[in-house]
């Protein structure tokens, strides 16, 4: 068995202006690169292997808190949003023929136009988790976080995710050949020692 912990990236301003990120590599602001530069791993993910996807804000963000260069992987690619990247998540939705929906109501097939869909996220995340062998920290993003997570609660994308995810958490999941599961409470980056 094998421990997989994913971590957020930080806010980068499209972040913060609700603008939906997907692949477009935005980097992340000044205000959480300060604020990543005061927090480090909790107790017990010394020795793990940092992982990061090759987007900017992810691998910026795995440095600052472990002090080591992540390895990019892939794989941990955020979900491609197609045409809807760098548009306003709040204009999509309000606009009744963009066919824009909330989280819970995707399905693992939903697919922005030009995109991906949860499903294709779980194609290449699952060989990929599957592979580890030793405990893993994963810098990466919310669609992907919410893909795994997904595969180890058994939700399926039709109501509320049985999860919340905020940023400067560990999310740990236990990966036991095809045996997932996940810990009810993440565990908090904790501030450095000066």
């Amino acid at each position: 068995m094998i421990r997989l912990a994913l971590l957020r990236h930080g806010h980068t301003a499209w972040n913060r202006a609700g603008r939906i990120q997907g692949r477009t590599d935005i980097p992340l602001d000044d205000a959480a690169r300060a604020q990543l530069r005061d927090l480090r791993l909790p107790p017990g993910w010394e020795n793990a292997d940092i992982v990061a996807s090759p987007l900017s804000r992810a691998m910026e963000t795995g440095a600052l808190v472990t002090g080591r260069t992540p390895r990019a992987e892939p794989a941990l690619m955020e979900m491609n949003w197609g045409d809807w990247e760098g548009a306003h998540g709040k204009v999509l939705k309000a606009d009744p023929d963009s066919g824009f929906r909330d989280i819970e109501h995707w399905g693992w097939d939903y697919c922005p136009p030009g995109g991906e869909r949860p499903e294709d996220l779980r194609a290449r995340l699952h060989p990929w988790a599957t592979a580890l062998n030793r405990d893993t920290v994963a810098i990466c993003h919310i669609g992907v976080m919410r893909v795994l997570m997904a595969m180890a609660t058994g939700w399926d994308f039709d109501g509320p995710a049985p999860f919340t995810i905020k940023r400067n958490r560990l999310f740990v999941l236990h990966i036991d050949g095809t045996d997932w599961t996940t810990y009810d409470a993440p565990e908090r980056l904790i501030g450095r020692t000066p």
